[in-house]
């Protein structure tokens, strides 16, 4: 008859139990960080019929339309891959047309949007009004705005990302580039 080494039986005995704590979970997925610039932003005083305040950290491009589209230009950030889109119109007793366009153009993204927020912007002593669309959720462009003196001058921009549309990843990107258009909206002036 063979002996049983009972320093085994114990071994195996310990690893048995110690086996059966806790399943293990899968850890979520995580994003890198990003690190952003300190504010600072610097005046665009151009050719354009408008000025506004925008991030030095950003670079104006001057972007060809048509005649009848107005004027375009761009605020590209591309150490962030992401560009605010602006296009400016003179308003030609057009402006119901143009301020329901903007709309239009933000609710287009309510098939991928969480919710779309808006935020009236009112500043009656430079005669500037506006609307900024704040869209929640993974659409292409997650801020649309639009401003007006509502006789004239007709201003309307977008936030776009160079990347496949990720509301976890990008809410950092988004909440740190939403305030540099708060400020492009406030500090915005017709000439």
């Amino acid at each position: 008859m063979k002996t049983i080494d009972f320093r085994l039986i114990f071994l195996l005995l310990v690893s048995a139990l110690m086996a059966c704590s806790e399943n293990p979970v899968p850890k979520p997925r995580g994003y890198f960080r990003i690190s952003f610039p300190e504010k600072q932003y610097q005046l665009l005083d151009s050719i354009y019929p408008f000025t506004f305040e925008y991030p030095v950290y950003g670079n104006i491009i001057s972007e060809e339309k048509g005649q009848d589209q107005g004027e375009w230009i761009s605020i590209s950030f591309p150490d962030y891959k992401a560009k605010i889109h602006l296009s400016y119109k003179d308003i030609t007793g057009n402006l119901n047309l143009l301020t329901e366009d903007a709309r239009t153009l933000a609710y287009k993204h309510t098939y991928k949007a969480d919710a779309i927020d808006e935020q009236v912007f009112i500043n009656p002593e430079q005669k500037v009004y506006g609307i900024l669309y704040d869209i929640k959720g993974n659409s292409a462009s997650s801020i649309q705005f639009y401003v007006t003196d509502s006789s004239k001058h007709y201003l309307r921009g977008a936030l776009y990302f160079r990347c496949q549309p990720n509301k976890d990843s990008l809410a950092p990107a988004i909440e740190y580039f939403t305030a540099d258009v708060v400020h492009l909206i406030e500090t915005l002036r017709w000439k």
